[in-house]
C-alpha cells in the first residue's frame, strides 16, 4: 500500500484545494493555453509478469527501475527537442477568470529496468520451472520502455493567485495544483534469453496522478511553471517478446518544468454592427 500513499495524498489534497469546483456553474470559456517542457521520474519497485503461452509464464519480484533522461543527446541532435523526457499539455480555461481549466496532460518519461540485479524469478522460463534469487545481467531478462512509458492523461486544473501586479493589470504568479486519469500507451524494449524485441506502441493499461505547482508570468500570456507529480501506472497488457505479454503496475514521482502561452477566445468573438446613415 505505500506505494499508493503520495499519489492518493496528491489527489486528495488538489481536490480538496480547490472546493469551488462543485460551485462552478455553467462554463463560460476564457481562452486556452499550450505547454512544453521536460521531466524527470523516479519509480517504486515493480513486480514484472511475463506471459507467453507455453513458451514462458514467471514473473520477476522486487526489480528496480530508472528514468532515462537522455539530455546529451542535444549535443548530437540539437534541433530534435523530442529525444530527451519531455512534457505538454493543452488546456482549455472554463471560467473568464482562468482558475478553472481542463487540459491534456502528456508525459514521455522512460522507464529502464536496471541491470545486473539478482532478484527472485518464479514461474516457467523456456521450459524450466524456477523458483529462486537469480542474477539477470543484461541479457536474460531485461525491459525497458523507453521510447515511452507514455502518460496521458485528462487533467482538471485549478489556480489560485498568489501575486498580482501592482502597475500592470495582471497576474505575475498562481499555485496550481492538477488531478486525472487516463492511459498508458508504451513502445517496449524487451530481451529475454538473449532474444531482443523493440515493440511497437500500444494501449497497454491506465494511469492516475495529482500534480501541484507555481506558474510565473514574466510577461502578460507568456508563463513559466514548475510542478512535483505523483501518480499510479497499472500496465495490465503491455506487448512481450514473440506473442508474448507482460504486466506491471508501480508508483511514480515527476519533477516537471515548462514553459507555456495564454491564448484568449476574443477572435471568436463577432464584432458588433454599425449603423450606416
Amino acid at each position: 500500500m505505500q506505494k499508493f500513499t503520495l499519489p492518493l495524498l496528491l489527489l486528495l489534497l488538489s481536490i480538496s484545494a480547490d472546493a469551488q469546483l462543485i460551485k462552478l456553474g455553467k462554463p463560460q470559456f476564457g481562452g486556452m493555453y499550450f505547454q512544453w517542457g521536460y521531466n524527470r521520474d523516479w519509480y517504486t519497485k515493480s513486480d514484472i509478469h511475463f506471459r507467453d503461452g507455453n513458451n514462458y509464464d514467471f514473473v520477476i519480484y522486487d526489480v528496480v527501475a530508472k528514468d532515462k533522461p537522455d539530455f546529451g543527446y542535444w549535443h548530437e541532435h540539437p534541433l530534435d527537442i523530442t529525444i530527451p523526457q519531455n512534457s505538454y499539455r493543452i488546456g482549455v480555461y472554463l471560467n473568464k477568470k482562468r482558475t478553472h481549466a481542463l487540459e491534456i496532460n502528456y508525459d514521455h518519461a522512460k522507464y529502464v529496468q536496471v541491470d545486473n540485479q539478482t532478484l527472485r524469478m518464479k514461474g516457467n522460463f523456456y521450459g524450466k520451472q524456477v523458483d529462486a534469487d537469480t542474477n539477470l545481467g543484461q541479457y536474460l531478462v531485461h525491459m525497458e520502455h523507453t521510447n515511452g512509458a507514455n502518460f496521458y492523461h485528462l487533467n482538471y486544473v485549478g489556480q489560485s493567485e498568489l501575486w498580482h501586479a501592482k502597475k500592470k493589470p495582471h497576474i505575475r504568479a498562481t499555485a496550481v495544483w492538477k488531478a486525472g486519469g487516463g492511459v498508458v500507451i508504451p513502445k517496449s524494449f524487451i530481451i529475454l534469453n538473449y532474444q531482443k524485441l523493440d515493440n511497437k506502441f500500444s494501449v497497454a493499461g491506465y494511469i492516475f496522478s495529482g500534480e501541484a505547482g507555481l506558474r510565473f508570468y514574466p510577461f502578460r500570456n507568456f508563463f513559466l511553471e514548475a510542478t512535483v507529480k505523483g501518480g499510479y501506472a497499472n500496465y495490465l497488457n503491455a506487448l512481450g517478446l514473440g506473442t508474448g505479454r507482460v504486466s506491471h503496475d508501480f508508483g511514480y514521482a515527476e519533477v516537471i518544468g515548462l514553459v507555456g502561452y495564454d491564448m484568449s477566445f476574443n477572435f471568436l468573438k463577432k464584432k458588433p454592427k454599425t449603423l450606416t446613415q
